[in-house]
């Protein structure tokens, strides 16, 4: 398969200082000094770039305010990326190549997509293993409290699809995303590849209205996920929902507001998927988002769920 994962996120936001202090939050490595753009990188060397919202170099929003202005994909070499750009071309797609090396395009919805050779590299992540009646993972040593998250990947994207069937056909015709699971004519979610997480890209039906959902970025297991948003929590950043559970992708979860526009979310333990994988269609209810969440989030300082209703109203269900 020739895309490999998310390789960067590229912001348009209207208060670059706020951005930074939230990526600081985060846990992203800054990978570079230069004030403008602002460029942060997971430990696989994933790329967050931050430019002020009327920056002219970035591509035009999709919607309004501080959002995801472009989504750059990963090939693993130059082959795929060239039967990547091959297959785009033979379905009469356009995209053109750019003095950076980068091959661009657009989707249906408008969003600036970027396909390179990946520059992300392999990156070991330990997760702490479980221990169950009779079957001990974790021997003679505690499970890890994390005092923060250090994110190891761009794990995946969610957009909102202004004409879902034209969507879903590019990125699975076009592109050759892979169908781990569907909400039929609600919601898909793709993998770039047969062999894989279980979804790079999820793509929500709003007719009419194109947008972004949230940006999620995967860390070690649930105990990071918890340490992670604590942390958040405690600097202030206000919980959109979780921690909680996915049933679909099994995944733990942590979504907060901020800066740069669309949630961000940690999470972890998701489903790994091959050629065996079995695709599920669902009716979209809420409790298939969530098996189980905590609304608001929790306090940073008592530890204790903040507030008892959850506010989002972004289509989590």
């Amino acid at each position: 398969m020739a895309l490999s994962g998310i390789d960067a996120v590229v912001f348009g936001v209207a208060d670059p200082d706020a951005a930074q202090r939230l990526l600081d939050d985060w846990g992203l490595v800054r990978s570079s000094a230069a004030p403008v753009p602002l460029c942060y990188a997971t430990r696989d060397g994933g790329e967050v770039i931050v430019h002020p919202a009327q920056a002219p170099d970035l591509p035009p929003a999709i919607e309004p305010g501080s959002t995801l202005r472009e989504l750059v994909w990963g090939a693993p070499d130059a082959a795929s990326l060239a039967e990547s750009v091959a297959r785009l071309r033979a379905g009469g797609i356009a995209c053109a190549a750019g003095p950076d090396g980068a091959v661009r395009l657009r989707d249906p919805n408008g969003m600036a997509l970027a396909l390179r050779v990946s520059r992300r590299r392999p990156v070991a992540v330990a997760a702490t293993p479980a221990n169950g009646p009779g079957a001990p993972q974790r021997i003679d040593r505690r499970a890890p409290v994390h005092a923060r998250a250090a994110p190891a990947t761009l794990g995946h994207v969610v957009l909102f699809a202004a004409d879902f069937a034209a969507m879903r056909d590019f990125y699975t015709r076009h592109l050759g995303f892979v169908v781990s699971d569907e909400y039929p004519g609600h919601g898909v979610f793709l993998r770039c590849a047969a062999r894989g997480p279980h979804h790079n890209l999820f793509l929500l039906n709003r007719p009419g209205r194109p947008g972004v959902n949230h940006v999620a970025f995967t860390v070690a297991d649930i105990h990071e996920v918890i340490g992670g948003g604590i942390a958040m929590s405690r600097r202030g950043w206000k919980t959109e929902i979780g921690p909680g559970r996915h049933p679909i992708s099994s995944a733990y979860f942590w979504y907060f507001h901020n800066p740069l526009g669309p949630p961000l979310e940690y999470y972890a333990d998701d489903d790994f998927c091959t050629d065996a994988w079995q695709p599920g269609t669902f009716e979209r209810r809420p409790e298939l988002f969530a098996e189980w969440a905590i609304a608001g989030g929790i306090d940073g300082a008592t530890r204790r769920q903040a507030r008892a209703t959850e506010e989002s109203g972004r289509g989590h269900a």
